[in-house]
């Protein structure tokens, strides 16, 4: 059952630029065939909201109303004025930074997906998955990482205050697209973007499924009406397919595996440790000189707690780097940077170390590290 609990301020704030208001004062979010209403209540002095989910047909399924958990009133984090996206604040804590002493990006990329959780709750998801409906929840169904990419153009530093905003909209039968903006608290300034692509699987069998009508309904009413990117740029770097790293590899870490706290609530190794495993096959003399400033990790296989993993890294062919080249601007747009003489690009390939399948494929790009 969805929930859809706030305040009076968070009301005005989250619904004030719905499609329409009713004659009974209801707030209407029109879309698709399902259409999210929040009536306010009042009752000891406190503005409670009750949320009702129609349809086309005029079905009405009945929402629970309140004030929300501990964890919702504590968290720095509300839906944005239109309801369809979501802003958390978060500091930088000092074991979430590394030998930089800045935040590292696994640090980002569980940001990202904390953050993208929260939204999730805030609308009303279970929190015995990721964002899982309520139609997902009866089939068994979870969503699991098809791609990220990632871009930092500046990292945060110990006890920083950043800011991320998440939306998420539909992908046809494929899935669904989850975007992020990261932003300086105090200055407003971007500092990162990402995008990320989700697909639906059996919790059972293992097995990807299709997006049914029924899901797609369920998580639609919360989806921007029209596309919103992260990147909107057609030449940006998250759209580039990944080639397969051949072995022998330049640079290799093999027998690598994962521990029990790799583990998320699907049984599965949790994304972020895949980012992990990618760099520690990088030389050392670059992580000295150099700092990641995109990454983009096609994720091809999911790996258990007792795989073993062997992690593969290349320089990547200069002829991809001046393709890359003849194509940013081509659109008639500023491309979003430049690529610079001194910025390295390599592929990355995960692959299981008993019968070489492939887990993970990836590229990152390195800049040399800003004076200090």
């Amino acid at each position: 059952m969805l929930k859809v609990s706030c305040n009076a301020t968070d009301k005005v704030q989250t619904f004030g630029k719905c499609r329409s208001l009713g004659s009974s004062g209801q707030i209407l979010l029109a879309r698709r065939r399902p259409v999210l209403s929040v009536l306010p209540l009042k009752t000891g002095g406190k503005t409670l909201v009750q949320a009702v989910v129609s349809d086309q047909q005029g079905g009405v399924t009945r929402v629970d109303s309140g004030l929300g958990s501990l964890a919702d009133r504590l968290r720095l984090g509300s839906l944005t004025e239109d309801g369809l996206s979501y802003k958390e604040k978060f500091i930088v804590r000092c074991y979430e930074v590394g030998i930089n002493k800045t935040a590292t990006v696994e640090t980002i990329a569980n940001l990202l997906q904390e953050v993208g959780c929260n939204h999730a709750q805030s609308v009303g998801y279970s929190t015995d998955g990721f964002a899982t409906t309520r139609t997902m929840r009866k089939l068994h169904l979870i969503w699991v990482t098809a791609r990220m990419h990632i871009e930092i153009y500046k990292y945060p530093a110990w006890s920083d205050v950043i800011e991320i905003e998440t939306w998420c909209q539909g992908e046809g039968r494929i899935g669904t697209r989850r975007d992020w903006i990261l932003r300086d608290y105090a200055t407003g300034q971007v500092i990162g973007r990402a995008t990320s692509k989700w697909v639906m699987m059996n919790q059972d069998t293992r097995r990807l499924q299709k997006v049914s009508d029924e899901v797609r309904d369920e998580y639609l009413v919360f989806c921007p009406r029209e596309l919103r990117l992260a990147f909107p740029e057609e030449n940006n770097n998250s759209l580039r397919k990944i080639a397969k790293l051949e072995d022998p590899s330049q640079y290799s870490r093999l027998g690598l595996t994962s521990r029990r706290a790799d583990l998320d609530m699907n049984q599965h190794v949790n994304n972020v440790t895949y980012i992990g495993w990618v760099l520690e096959s990088m030389p050392q003399d670059i992580i000295d000189t150099h700092e990641l400033q995109t990454i983009t990790l096609d994720y091809r296989r999911e790996c258990q707690q007792d795989d073993v993993v062997d992690s593969l890294t290349s320089p990547e062919p200069m002829e991809d780097n001046g393709a890359l080249s003849e194509l940013l601007g081509t659109n008639g747009t500023a491309p979003t940077r430049e690529v610079k003489q001194d910025n390295l690009q390599f592929l990355h390939l995960l692959r299981l170390s008993g019968d070489g399948l492939e887990i993970n494929r990836g590229r990152t790009e390195w800049r040399k590290k800003p004076a200090r």
